[in-house]
């Protein structure tokens, strides 16, 4: 018993003695895999600094071509101008609004001047100044959320479980956002203020949406009148029960004891009040939705009169083509290296 108990504490040293080598290994290669990427950048930078060091020169000959024929060409260049509209289109028109602002666009890219100036009444010269039409979406996180929120109002609990709202969110479109921003470019500073309307009108005319604009606000004014009698009529009976509370409290004063259900009363008289409180708040909501969908488009901001000149060093085209300038003599030199490199692995 004796020789076979310390037999037993060697293999279970030497178990522990292998399993920390073991451990010990897997932290070095750890650590060793760690300081190869390391010393992979390391050396991946060096070669960019000796790339750059060795080709300053023709990259910054490239570099000052392209500055000077981009100031050049600012010079030459007149001036742009943008305005924004802000707008809020209803009844799923968006997608119309966009067909129509790329119809413009489309329009200027043809030069078609003569169509621009019968469609926005303007004249020969305005219209060769409209340079560009775009429309985009004003993101906002918190329109998804309200959406689905709708959604949920409106189907049933089952339907809603199957669709949860990561789906939803990867099926919203730029069409489903609330406000849209249409910006126009143009080298006159004074055109914009007649764009407006014709691009709202062009929407607006619309038949269908015309119609849904109709039939929404019939049904809006028909539960807002409906909602106001229930209104009246709550207050009347809270009358009615005030009285009868009244009465009851003035026989309990000479002596009757009589109990016509006041309990029952008061009661009724909290569900009435509870019952008054939830028709206003749906009052409230009814007066949003008819000052939201009175119109096809509500316009959030109207193009400024006088646009502002598009600056910034992005759109200046002296960095511009300095930058295109740099990076097209990169690629051209490391295509050189490569051809060399190709070589030299042939031999």
């Amino acid at each position: 018993m004796s020789t076979n108990q310390p037999q037993k504490n060697n293999e279970e040293e030497v178990d522990l003695g292998s399993l920390f080598v073991i451990i010990g290994r897997g932290f070095s290669k750890f650590f060793n895999f760690i300081g190869s990427v390391f010393t992979g950048i390391f050396h991946a930078f060096i070669l960019i600094l000796i790339f750059i060091k060795e080709n300053i020169v023709k990259i910054g000959i490239a570099t000052v071509i392209g500055i000077i024929a981009g100031v050049f060409l600012e010079v030459q260049s007149p001036k742009k101008y943008a305005s924004e509209l802000l707008i809020e289109p209803n009844f799923k028109s968006s997608l119309q609004l966009y067909n129509n602002v790329n119809y413009y666009n489309d329009l200027v890219k043809q030069k078609d001047t003569l169509k621009l100036q019968e469609t926005f009444n303007l004249t020969k010269a305005e219209a060769a100044s409209l340079k560009k039409f775009e429309i985009q979406a004003i993101k906002n996180e918190k329109d998804i959320v309200n959406a689905y929120d709708e959604l949920i109002l409106a189907v049933d609990t089952l339907t809603i479980k199957s669709y949860e709202f990561d789906q939803f969110k990867a099926s919203f479109t730029n069409f489903d956002y609330k406000v849209h921003k249409v910006t126009v470019t143009a080298s006159k500073s004074n055109v914009f203020e007649k764009l407006d309307d014709v691009i709202i009108s062009s929407v607006v005319k619309n038949k269908y949406f015309n119609r849904l604009k109709e039939l929404t606000n019939e049904n809006l004014n028909i539960t807002d009148s409906v909602y106001k009698e229930n209104l009246a009529q709550i207050d009347s009976l809270r009358k009615v029960y005030m009285q009868v509370m009244l009465d009851e409290a003035k026989k309990e004063q000479s002596g009757t004891n009589i109990d016509l259900g006041g309990q029952n009363q008061s009661t009724k008289e909290l569900e009435l009040f509870e019952t008054n409180r939830k028709i206003i708040s749906d009052l409230r909501y009814i007066a949003n939705e008819k000052s939201k969908k009175y119109e096809v488009i509500n316009v959030i901001s109207n193009f400024q009169p006088i646009g502002y000149e598009i600056k910034g060093i992005s759109k200046n085209h002296a960095f511009q083509l300095g930058a295109l300038g740099a990076g097209l003599m990169i690629f051209f030199l490391l295509l050189i290296k490569l051809n060399v490199y190709l070589n030299n692995y042939k031999k």
